[in-house]
């Protein structure tokens, strides 16, 4: 099995969609995604990075087909220290559990610590999202704190409880 990570890119979209369930809408993007709401994020995200903003979305491919997607965003702050950059992950659900995730995240620092983004690769899994924590510790991250964010909130307007785990870049 070949995993490699790749900028998103229009191609994508339906892979995405397609690899989306209630798990990822849940944890990570809060609405059932479209192509053609797809391919504006990645527009979105391309316009951003021209004028300098820190978020860079990536592809992750198995064999070359597209099974989700992995960004990192040094702009996040929420329960981060400085240095930090958040890393944030979503994986079709016949992939999960094979190691996929784990080797995306790798290849993400790997990117962050080339392009001199930051000190720290930072992962915020919901306290109720145990598999994002266990790709944290499969990825090499340590567990640090658990704390409540100020930014995001869960279905009854309550602040979500996050664990921090980080790995040096």
């Amino acid at each position: 099995m070949d995993v490699t990570v790749e900028p998103l890119r229009h191609e994508h979209a339906a892979a995405i969609v397609a690899a989306e369930d209630d798990e990822t809408i849940r944890w990570l993007s809060g609405g059932r995604s479209t192509v053609v709401g797809t391919e504006a994020y990645v527009d979105r995200l391309a316009r951003e990075a021209a004028a300098g903003a820190g978020k860079r979305a990536f592809a992750v491919l198995v064999d070359g087909d597209c099974v989700g997607t992995i960004d990192y965003d040094p702009d996040v702050r929420d329960g981060l220290d400085p240095g930090d950059v958040n890393i944030a992950y979503g994986i079709a659900p016949w992939m999960r559990g094979r190691g996929v995730t784990a080797i995306a995240v790798a290849q993400i620092c790997d990117r962050i610590r080339s392009g001199g983004v930051g000190a720290r690769a930072a992962i915020r899994a919901d306290v109720r999202n145990t598999a994002s924590a266990k790709v944290a510790e499969r990825a090499g991250f340590t567990f640090v704190r658990e704390f409540a964010s100020t930014t995001d909130t869960d279905a009854d307007g309550r602040p979500v409880r996050f664990r921090l785990f980080v790995r040096p870049l």
